[in-house]
C-alpha cells in the first residue's frame, strides 16, 4: 500500500537558521519558506537525491509544531511521510485495520499541494506519519 518515502519533517524554532545549516555546513539545495496556515507551520524542502527533508517552523502559538517544541524544546523529527497512490483507498484500508486518522479523516492540501492526512503515533510504533497522494 505505502509507496516511497516522500520526505522527513524536522521541527525547529528557527526556520531561517535551520535552512543555512543545510544550505551552508551540508551544501543543500533549499526552497523559499512557504506559510502554510491550515497547518499552522511554516516550511522549507532540502531536496536530497532520493528523498527531501522538511524543516517545520510554527506559525503562531496554536501550532502543532509550537506544542512539539514545548515538549522537544531544541526540536527534531516530527513525522515521516510515505506516498499513495490513492489516499482514500489508503485512508478506509487503514481504518478498517484498526489505525486512527488525526483531525475530520478528510485529506487536507499539503506543501507540495497534494492531499495530506495523518495518522495516530500510538499507531505506528510511536511515529507521527504522514500518507500523501503520489
Amino acid at each position: 500500500m505505502i509507496g516511497r518515502l516522500n520526505h522527513v519533517a524536522i521541527a525547529v524554532r528557527d526556520l531561517a537558521a535551520a535552512s543555512e545549516v543545510y544550505r551552508t555546513t551540508l551544501g543543500a539545495e533549499v526552497s523559499a519558506p512557504e506559510a502554510l496556515p491550515e497547518h499552522g507551520v511554516t516550511v522549507v524542502f532540502v531536496t536530497l537525491p532520493n528523498t527531501k527533508i522538511e524543516l517545520l517552523e510554527p506559525l503562531g502559538a496554536e501550532s502543532p509544531i509550537a506544542r512539539f517544541l514545548e515538549r522537544n524544546p531544541d526540536g527534531g523529527i516530527h513525522h515521516v511521510c510515505y506516498e499513495v497512490d490513492d489516499i482514500r483507498a489508503a485512508r478506509d484500508r487503514l481504518v478498517r485495520n484498526g489505525a486512527r486518522v488525526l483531525g475530520s479523516g478528510e485529506p487536507k492540501i499539503g506543501a507540495h499541494g497534494k492531499p495530506v492526512l495523518f495518522l495516530h503515533p500510538k499507531d505506528f510504533l510511536g511515529t507521527l506519519v504522514e500518507l500523501e497522494q503520489a
